[in-house]
Parts: structure tokens; C-alpha cells; sequence
């Protein structure tokens, strides 16, 4: 699907389901535009179910991770982001940090995040799956739809036409 988000706001923004990032994630993916149905996990500094999400189809969806917007390791490594194009995901988004972006920036998936780091995450097994979680501005809710693109991040509550 071919779209523009600035477009979607010039059309959409006064509807009360239509929200707009703050820019403050850097595309890090092989793909710039990307779209799909929100998974969302609410992590700290610990990506094991970030592990368990991409291992499921994707289903074109979008993993969105709240990771605190910690700086201190990488929620999501090349291998992750690997895993996550060979089971159909169109996207994540991470509210931290990634590693391996030279590899990731070479994959054929959408991957925003704050930053990169290059010391992995601990693996304790916690995490909360398919809660609201809020950054940038935005509520970012299971099942809602999002839009990504080089002018930034549109979620609405239905898929836009």
C-alpha cells in the first residue's frame, strides 16, 4: 500500500481517532514506509517477549515497544528484526534503543527507534503484552492501525482508505 502521511493528516487530523508522533524516533529499517495493526509490549530494559511477539506471524502487523525510552542496551538486535521479516511483520517501533543497525537498515522491514546501543538487553522474562502504552504523544492501543513514513507516525482507531 502506497501512502503519505502528511497526506492522512491534511485529511484525517481533525477526527478525534487520528494521532500524530512527536518526532523523535530515526528510521533505522530497509523500509521507510510501513503500515499494519498494533501489537504493543511494555518492556524495561529486558526484550525477551520481544522475542516471543516476532516469533508469531505477523500478519501485517506492527510491534510498537515501550521501553521507557531507556539509552542503557538495545531492546531489538539484527537477529530480532531478522526473525521478524521472515514471519511477515511489517514494522516495530521501539521507545529505546536497537542494536545491529547496519544489518537491520539492509532487511526489507520498518524499524524506528531513538537510538542504537550496543550492549544487549537482560532476559528475566517481563514485559506486558497488548497494554496501552503511551509515548511521543501517542496511545498506542491493540488492534489500532499505524502509519509510517519518512514525515513520521500517524495511528488512527481503523484502517484508513
Amino acid at each position: 500500500m502506497s501512502f503519505n502521511t502528511a497526506d492522512f493528516c491534511d485529511r484525517f487530523s481533525d477526527q478525534d481517532n487520528f494521532q500524530v508522533a512527536e518526532p523523535m524516533l530515526l528510521h533505522f529499517g530497509g523500509k521507510r514506509q510501513f503500515c499494519g495493526y498494533l501489537t504493543t509490549l511494555k518492556v524495561f530494559e529486558d526484550n525477551s517477549s520481544v522475542r516471543t511477539a516476532l516469533e508469531e506471524p505477523g500478519k501485517d502487523r506492527v510491534l510498537v515497544i515501550d521501553g521507557g525510552g531507556s539509552k542503557r542496551c538495545a531492546l531489538l538486535g539484527d537477529t530480532l528484526a531478522g526473525l521478524a521479516t521472515e514471519n511477515g511483520w511489517q514494522g516495530i517501533i521501539v521507545y529505546g534503543c536497537i542494536r545491529g543497525s547496519e544489518q537491520i537498515k539492509q532487511l526489507p522491514i520498518g524499524v524506528m527507534a531513538l537510538n542504537t546501543h550496543p550492549l544487549r538487553s537482560r532476559k528475566h522474562g517481563q514485559g506486558h503484552r497488548d497494554v496501552m502504552i503511551t509515548f511521543a504523544g501517542v496511545n498506542f492501543k491493540k488492534e489500532h492501525y499505524l502509519y509510517a513514513d519518512s514525515d513520521g507516525i500517524v495511528v488512527t482507531e481503523t484502517k484508513l482508505d
